[in-house]
């Protein structure tokens, strides 16, 4: 049980389109054999914000139970996933002040030579996937971490069509992830697992 990898899924989504990829990321780590927590970050946004859009406030009730993110999350993971709606271009502001909190691990030294990767979703075709993928990726490098990605892997790539990592175009919210973008969702993770099992294994010995 000691090699077993740790995979911590951690994610903010407003609505429940990146909380569905979350999902499949967690069921597709936990195939691969890891130990998988799944941590929402905390939420940002006013009540009055959330309950003025019925899915934002539906969603809080639908996922009210599963636990928020804390440092410990990080420290314990051997393979670190994030997910988020893209801001701009860029993470959502609720993921980026967690990672905000993170200096205490990073000048420790904790969040060096762990795997990370990530998917995202956007409102919009060609809404800045990849560039909000890259702007997670900057935290990774300044994290000292391993990035991994789905790159051109598999067969299935080839119609995801991004090998940054998984993403998904939510028509604002109005579409579900499709089986195109839950394969890669679940293709991210179980490469994460494996490079995080092989890095494990090798810091070991």
């Amino acid at each position: 049980m000691a090699d077993r990898v740790k995979v911590a899924v951690i994610y903010y989504s407003a609505t429940g389109i990146t909380y569905q990829m979350a999902q499949a990321a967690c069921e597709a780590a936990g195939d691969a054999g890891a130990e998988v927590r799944l941590r929402k970050v905390r939420e940002l946004a006013p009540d009055e914000a959330i309950r003025s859009n019925s899915g934002w406030e539906a969603h809080r009730l639908e996922t009210q139970d599963v636990p928020e993110a804390q440092l410990d999350d990080l420290s314990w993971a051997d393979v670190v996933i994030f997910g988020t709606p893209t801001r701009y271009g860029v993470m959502a502001a609720q993921l980026k002040q967690f990672i905000d909190t993170t200096g205490p691990l990073w000048s420790q030294g904790v969040l060096v030579n762990k795997v990370y990767s990530a998917f995202c979703t956007t409102g919009t075709a060609h809404g800045g996937q990849e560039a909000t993928l890259l702007s997670l990726f900057n935290v990774f490098y300044h994290w000292g971490g391993i990035v991994v990605t789905p790159g051109y892997t598999d067969t299935s790539q080839f119609i995801a069509g991004n090998p940054y990592g998984a993403s998904h175009t939510s028509n604002n919210g109005e579409i579900a992830p499709d089986d195109i973008a839950l394969t890669a969702t679940a293709l991210t993770a179980r490469r994460a697992v494996q490079i995080g099992a092989a890095v494990k294994k090798g810091l070991a010995g």
